[in-house]
């Protein structure tokens, strides 16, 4: 951990750490972050943010963070193996991994590298550990959500352009490049997912630890921890013209969540963040009372 900027209202780290989950890939296996601490007061509640696809996805997220941190909030912005600087060399330019279980590993490196930032700031004196949510953009909403249900630890969370039901997400979404790390066809796909329903009703009754998935994908859709969110403070915020998170993908987890509060702003996937100042209020406003803490907003 060492300072990277000293600025009015926060400082700013950088932070590095080894994953619990380490792969065959050198680059992979050192997690980097960058920590945002509020300069006045302490015992701050903390949210972790995690980025979408591609590099760029993470200016919103710090963005984001020094918006919360001005506010009291500390944030710890995680930057995901999807990012260049965690991206192995053999598959720079590949963009997605090719097949489900490289899809599986991203995303439990994604949910263990949440988890260790959540011990992490369990033994700081300035953050208060009852008091931790988690953030998530796009893909980072997927592994947000899945965090938030495996750890009890993360007390809320926010997920923007995200959805669940994997089916729908690859088939009739728009991104081609989900498709072609698709390992089954349509049909295929199709199939392996009419028992899906069946799956969840189980996970519901015995836990996702005791139940065998028919394909490994089922471990890393929304969808299947969704149990665990119920009756938890959750906010999403989608887009209503979003071509890579259908809306029958966001209503699924939505309603799989028991239905927490929604927002729905006129944009695409990508424009959305041109709306950022709706976004970052939202956000405060969804944060403070489920932080319990006073009204900051004008500072």
């Amino acid at each position: 951990m060492c300072l990277k900027e000293t600025a009015q209202n926060w400082f700013h780290y950088e932070v590095n750490f080894p994953t619990a989950h380490p792969t065959r890939y050198e680059e992979t296996n050192i997690a980097h972050g960058e920590y945002f601490v509020p300069r006045n007061g302490d015992c701050f509640p903390l949210a972790i943010l995690l980025h979408g696809m591609g590099d760029r996805s993470l200016i919103p997220c710090r963005m984001l963070a020094k918006h919360l941190a001005k506010r009291g909030i500390a944030c710890f912005v995680l930057y995901l193996v999807f990012h260049s600087r965690r991206m192995p060399k053999v598959m720079k330019g590949q963009f997605l991994p090719q097949s489900v279980n490289e899809w599986l590993e991203a995303f439990q490196v994604s949910v263990i590298d949440v988890r260790q930032v959540v011990d992490w700031v369990e033994e700081r004196a300035e953050i208060d550990s009852t008091r931790i949510a988690v953030i998530g953009m796009s893909m980072g909403g997927l592994a947000s959500a899945i965090a938030m249900g495996v750890d009890k630890r993360i007390t809320a969370g926010a997920f923007i352009t995200t959805g669940g039901n994997l089916e729908e997400i690859t088939w009739h979404g728009k991104s081609s490049a989900a498709q072609k790390g698709h390992s089954c066809t349509r049909e295929e796909c199709h199939n392996v997912y009419s028992q899906y329903s069946h799956y969840l009703v189980e996970v519901a009754e015995r836990g996702f630890e005791n139940v065998t998935p028919t394909k490994e994908c089922f471990l890393f859709d929304p969808m299947t921890f969704a149990c665990y969110l119920r009756g938890r403070p959750i906010l999403m915020i989608n887009a209503l013209k979003d071509r890579y998170i259908p809306r029958r993908s966001t209503l699924d987890l939505w309603e799989a969540c028991d239905k927490p509060r929604i927002i729905w702003l006129p944009a695409t996937h990508v424009t959305i963040y041109l709306q950022y100042p709706i976004i970052a209020k939202k956000i405060t406003d969804f944060l403070k009372p489920s932080f319990m803490m006073a009204d900051t907003a004008s500072r």
